[in-house]
């Protein structure tokens, strides 16, 4: 039987040569993840194309694939989640935010965003936000994607079991190692403390985190990711590192647990981030 490759995606709800969907794969071998590839994708049909090549693999990717259950009951929106995804594909972008403006100007001073179990312990936004950065947009983008390309989303929803799609959030894993700043897409912010903690979570992954080590094969080397001041390569491959966590534990629902809102979805090894602190997604 053939492994699964491994892949992480680092996912931007405006792909673009400036800014591009960034894609990382690779083999496990035992408790060793080796990375061999990471692809630049630069536009949404690129992206569709990725997901439709044919498995097995196993996929992390950085957005969120449901929404708060409390905000899908308020508003009347469908379940199941391929309903839901559905539903809201017919959206626009300006649609999609007049929406959501619409529902927070209804909620107290204080608790304007209604949050999905998993982002408590994983500690990431609100999939109601819009800016900064702006996941309710890349839930708009991301999600349809993987219902039309049919791949599995455990505990959400069946499609082509040798496609497998996870939600990933790099910050969780990253905070593990350091609590330090790590990145930034403006240049004059890619400082040399923020490259340092890029180095110290690279050498975290190759040390090994809950019986997996990172590999880095050529042509990558950890210059790669410690030299990328916005470290898109770097989040690719911490999704990556999630995906590898997870087909470890593939016979065990890829570590998920049993109870997951089917309309929420949840986070990769969120539970291992129980008690954090809340932190931008980005």
């Amino acid at each position: 039987m053939t492994p699964p490759r491994i892949i992480g995606v680092d996912f931007t709800s405006a792909p673009r040569r400036a800014k591009a969907i960034t894609a990382a794969s690779g083999t496990l071998d035992g408790d060793l993840l080796g990375i061999d590839t990471l692809a630049r994708i630069e536009s949404f049909a690129a992206f569709d194309a990725f997901l439709a090549q044919p498995g097995p693999w196993i996929g992390a990717f950085d957005f969120p694939f449901g929404m708060p259950r409390e905000l899908v009951q308020d508003l009347g929106w469908p379940d199941p989640w391929s309903a839901l995804v559905e539903h809201c594909a017919h959206y626009t972008r300006d649609e999609f935010r007049r929406v959501l403006d619409a529902y927070r100007a209804t909620r107290a001073p204080g608790n304007k965003f209604t949050h999905r179990a998993t982002d408590g312990p994983a500690g990431s936004s609100s999939p109601m936000k819009l800016v900064n950065p702006p996941v309710a947009l890349m839930f708009l983008e991301g999600a349809p994607r993987l219902l039309r390309a049919n791949l599995t989303v455990p505990r959400m929803h069946a499609g082509d079991p040798q496609r497998i799609a996870l939600e990933a959030y790099p910050g969780l894993l990253a905070r593990r190692i350091t609590r330090a700043s790590y990145k930034s897409d403006s240049r004059s912010q890619q400082t040399d403390a923020r490259r340092k903690a890029r180095a110290q979570i690279v050498a975290g992954l190759e040390c090994g985190i809950d019986g997996l080590r990172l590999e880095l094969r050529p042509p990558l080397s950890r210059d790669t990711l410690i030299d990328d001041g916005s470290a898109d390569n770097l989040d690719a491959v911490l999704c990556a590192f999630q995906a590898g966590w997870a087909a470890l534990r593939s016979e065990s629902g890829y570590g998920l647990p049993v109870h997951v809102d089917p309309v929420e979805g949840w986070i990769v090894g969120a539970e291992k981030g129980a008690g954090v602190q809340s932190e931008l997604r980005a």
